[in-house]
């Protein structure tokens, strides 16, 4: 049963989770708790009310209710959330989800899909069957006054030449899709920032600059990347996770090319450790989407997150990794350009 980053499963116990994950145990499918039954719930799908969950209420809710849905993985050493196999009622997908609504976009916001769709099939010719949907317009629990769309490039090349192409056409006059204009900012940076990591006129800058988010006629969207399935290695006890602590560290960005995955992942080279255990850092990977494209190569950079070593089972091969977005929220946890002046 195969399951990656973007897809959503929906269990028998009436339960949608976000797969975070292209590789699973041979028991489960990785994945995070999204949404949850609810009478009073502000999300609607034939005839059921559901709600939205963070972390905090994902975790509390599946502790009280689902137990079985949280492990000991093997690999962190620390407890994680997925679907039992024998749980899961069906995978949904982005890429078939985007067919369906090209077929029949019964809305406005599902029009407004179908338009950043044909955006990057004609501007960038990328095939219709390397893209999709995802969010909260995947399992169709999305608000069509309100939703944003989290759309979906399949393959690491497809996603860059994606976001280029936009970088270069979003403020022409023609253009369908153009840059975030000001009435979102305010909204973005709450729903993003839950600390003092980056200020509102920092995290403007970034955004402007990776060009992975844009507005389609009123409705904002994100260009998400998802590996496909032939660039997608390695087993999901293939490797073994040590937990090294919390570290701050100034490197150099040396490879990009996965900043938009998930992790978004940055090789990097003369590390210097600002805080923490004198150790190295091989790279740097980001669990939430507000630090996928954040730097690039070449750039000297500021990071702050809890240090793993990822050990290679099969060769013994080690590398050490500092992750940020250990929660959604990512407190305390960031990438950054080491001197930016705005």
């Amino acid at each position: 049963m195969r399951a990656r980053t973007r897809d959503f499963i929906y269990t028998i116990d009436d339960l949608f989770l976000a797969t975070t994950s292209y590789l699973h145990p041979e028991d489960r499918i990785i994945s995070f708790l999204r949404y949850i039954p609810d009478s009073q719930g502000e999300r609607s799908k034939n005839g059921s009310r559901y709600s939205k969950v963070d972390t905090q209420q994902a975790y509390q809710f599946i502790k009280e209710k689902y137990p079985e849905y949280l492990f000991d993985s093997g690999v962190t050493g620390e407890k994680m959330m997925g679907v039992p196999l024998d749980k899961v009622s069906e995978i949904l997908r982005p890429e078939n989800r985007l067919q369906e609504i090209i077929a029949n976009p019964d809305n406005e916001l599902l029009e407004k899909v179908v338009k950043v769709s044909d955006f990057f099939h004609q501007e960038a010719s990328i095939d219709y069957k390397y893209m999709g949907v995802s969010g909260s317009i995947l399992p169709g629990l999305y608000d069509p006054q309100v939703s944003d769309i989290d759309f979906v490039i399949f393959g690491l090349e497809n996603h860059r030449n994606a976001v280029e192409t936009f970088s270069r056409l979003k403020n022409e006059p023609e253009s369908p899709l153009k840059g975030i204009s000001s009435e979102f900012w305010d909204w973005l940076y709450d729903k993003r920032i839950k600390d003092s990591s980056l200020s509102i006129e920092e995290f403007k800058w970034y955004e402007n600059r990776k060009s992975n988010r844009g507005v389609v006629e009123g409705v904002l969207f994100d260009i998400l990347c998802t590996r496909n399935w032939d660039e997608i290695k390695g087993t999901y006890y293939g490797t073994e996770n040590q937990s090294l602590g919390v570290l701050k560290v100034e490197c150099i960005v040396t490879d990009a090319l996965a900043s938009y995955d998930n992790p978004a992942v940055y090789k990097v080279d003369d590390v210097k450790i600002l805080e923490g255990p004198e150790l190295p850092v091989d790279e740097l990977a980001s669990f939430t989407h507000t630090y996928a494209g954040q730097v690039k190569e070449g750039e000297r950079v500021i990071a702050q997150g809890k240090l793993e070593k990822i050990t290679d089972k099969s060769t013994g091969q080690s590398i050490n990794r500092l992750v940020v977005g250990t929660t959604r929220e990512s407190v305390r946890e960031y990438i950054k350009l080491k001197d930016l002046e705005i």
